[in-house]
């Protein structure tokens, strides 16, 4: 469920979307992303933040702009084969 995942609360960040649990804010992982950090720059610099926190929310919001119903548990994709040299 999303509420696992963020928490907005009047007495919490004044109402900006947080991780749940946390008082990270969720732009920041959007932040992180955009300026060309990984998952795991931010997970490090963030360690009250999960990963698994992190995916759910990159599903939902993958599923939310590519209108799909969003799956709790997706199957897993294989990572892609390294190239050989």
């Amino acid at each position: 469920m999303i509420a696992d995942i963020i928490t907005i609360s009047p007495e919490i960040q004044s109402d900006t979307p947080i991780f749940a649990s946390t008082r990270v804010p969720v732009k920041n992982l959007f932040d992180y992303l955009r300026g060309g950090d990984t998952i795991e720059e931010f997970l490090n610099d963030f360690p009250s933040v999960s990963r698994a926190q992190v995916e759910k929310l990159l599903a939902i919001m993958e599923n939310l702009i590519t209108l799909n119903d969003y799956d709790e548990n997706p199957p897993r994709r294989k990572p892609a084969p390294s190239a050989q040299t």
